[in-house]
């Protein structure tokens, strides 16, 4: 008995000299790691988009402007660059509804769209202009597409602000502005769609989830930051799996956290570090038709598959 209290209040100890107390333990499952750093075919340069298709095959973007297509199990199926790095590099894409992957080209202000076979449809090309006009960017985070066609892209810098442009790539309008009160945003990193064309958004360096509807209405606001149960610290990535979870990845917590739609906190999974089953600041995250996350381990240059 006295052994038992001994080592339970040697691990308070412990807990309490990190700083931190988890409320709970990590509810997620490690399912499979795979990738590494590298240049080739297969590996990683700090991976920062990763995108999903019907086919639950996954499109990966790193630092060096390479598209690379992998199954679910990281089998590398082919793969490509973007037309230009030297300024930047890509750090969001989608899959729209015509099977194109669209890719928010962060530093050349402009949305790219691919076939999936790595064909550049440079026709379809969006922005492109360095500006605060209607149609142009400041450094683009992420795109998606609602049940309607239209795109939504967010972006970050002077501007911090959603804009929505028709099929067709035509600008309809925009919301948002730099700020910290509800509606504003300070880089909406992470964006996605919901079945009703609700737009959901990581507000990332405000350490909240907010909710519009297609016209920019504000629907609703949750999260604040902190490294307990529920809170955010600088989430990225965001998903949603049609029954009534939301998926977030913080940057900040290296963690992947659970939520209802309202902002309950259903479970998390991830730490700090470098071994399996750890993070590294990752950049985003995918859903498969399992309803298993994979992760962008962004600075460990792999992706880590789980269940939460």
């Amino acid at each position: 008995m006295r052994r038992s209290v001994l080592s339970a209040i040697a691990v308070l100890l412990l807990v309490g000299a990190c700083g931190c107390v988890d409320e709970t333990a990590s509810s997620g499952k490690l399912d499979k790691v795979w990738g590494r750093r590298g240049l080739s075919e297969g590996r990683f340069q700090t991976p920062r988009a990763i995108a999903i298709d019907k086919n639950d095959l996954l499109y990966i973007v790193d630092k060096v402007g390479h598209i690379q297509v992998f199954t679910t199990d990281g089998e590398y199926l082919r793969g490509w660059h973007t037309p230009d790095i030297e300024n930047g590099k890509p750090c969001g894409m989608t899959i729209d509804d015509e099977g194109n992957l669209v890719v928010a080209d962060t530093h050349y202000f402009r949305v790219l769209f691919y076939k999936p076979d790595g064909t550049w449809l440079e026709d379809r090309t969006i922005g492109g202009v360095n500006g605060q006009g209607e149609g142009e960017f400041h450094f683009l985070t992420d795109v998606v597409q609602d049940s309607k066609g239209n795109y939504y892209v967010g972006e970050y810098g002077e501007h911090d602000r959603i804009q929505k442009f028709s099929r067709d790539g035509k600008f309809v309008l925009q919301w948002g502005g730099h700020g910290r009160e509800p509606g504003k945003f300070v880089r909406p990193q992470g964006i996605t769609v919901d079945k009703d064309d609700h737009i959901w958004v990581a507000d990332a360096c405000n350490h909240r989830v907010q909710v519009f509807d297609e016209t920019g209405k504000l629907l609703k606001v949750w999260g604040e930051h902190g490294k307990g149960i529920g809170q955010l610290s600088y989430p990225y990535g965001i998903e949603l799996d049609g029954k009534g979870h939301v998926y977030v990845c913080e940057f900040g917590n290296n963690r992947v956290q659970k939520f209802t739609t309202d902002g309950k906190s259903l479970g998390y999974w991830g730490t700090s570090g470098r071994r399996e089953g750890e993070l590294h600041q990752p950049w985003g995250l995918a859903l498969d038709s399992q309803g298993r996350v994979h992760i962008l381990d962004t600075y460990n240059h792999r992706v880590q598959r789980i269940r939460l």
